[in-house]
């Protein structure tokens, strides 16, 4: 049991890290100080979790266990440093760099934070209720996401980007059936990896949600 319990506060620190850099990457693209890097990066690895547990009428994770937001302090200030010496890393041929780094930070963040939110549901005793935990997993995996956009000033990802939402619906679904026929640890393993692979699939095929496009819209 204290293996699986590491190897969920593990799960939980690298979707930390992942959203808090890009989250920090974001803030960065957008011009923001230190300050605001770090903010953006916390916003991002905590907004969500923060809002499911507000949502189900508890203390937020966050505040009760700090060390979250300090490991998304660090990491923030980690990515700030790093961009910092290299100021033109982030320009001409590099940013596919950026766009690189945005992809597996965000689909590895989404994949774990979607099961962690099921898992918060179930052990809140919610576990007949599949649409739910279906809401509980999306809204940890996309709201950090959703917060950081929305202080960027910009279009929130889940709205634009390759099924970035629909990937944590069917993650969160995925977990709820799997947990139920073959536990916690293959439910949690093998949702985030789905996840992960439907983003990463997305991005190469550019798999979108039909739209109208305006006459003055770019095409991607």
């Amino acid at each position: 049991m204290e293996v699986q319990n590491l190897l969920i506060f593990c799960m939980e620190l690298a979707g930390t890290i992942a959203f808090a850099a890009s989250g920090a990457m974001v803030g960065i693209h957008c011009g923001m100080d230190i300050f605001g890097v770090c903010v953006l990066g916390v916003v991002t690895a905590v907004g969500g979790g923060m809002t499911r547990d507000i949502m189900i009428g508890n203390v937020p994770g966050a505040l009760t266990e700090p060390v979250y937001v300090m490991a998304a302090v660090v990491t923030a200030l980690l990515v700030f440093a790093i961009l910092y010496y290299r100021k033109n890393a982030l320009q001409g041929r590099f940013g596919l760099v950026y766009n690189g780094i945005m992809l597996v930070m965000d689909s590895v963040g989404l994949g774990i934070f979607t099961v962690m939110g099921v898992m918060t549901g179930i052990n809140e005793g919610y576990m007949e209720n599949t649409f739910l935990l279906t809401v509980l997993g999306t809204l940890t995996g996309v709201g950090g996401g959703l917060l950081r956009d929305m202080m960027a000033g910009q279009p929130p990802y889940i709205f634009v980007k390759h099924v970035y939402a629909c990937a944590s619906v069917v993650g969160a679904v995925s977990c709820v059936w799997i947990y139920r026929i073959f536990g916690q640890l293959p439910a949690m393993i093998t949702a985030s990896l789905l996840i992960i692979v439907i983003r990463f699939l997305a991005a190469h095929y550019r798999w979108n949600l039909p739209r109208i496009r305006m006459g003055n819209e770019r095409s991607e």
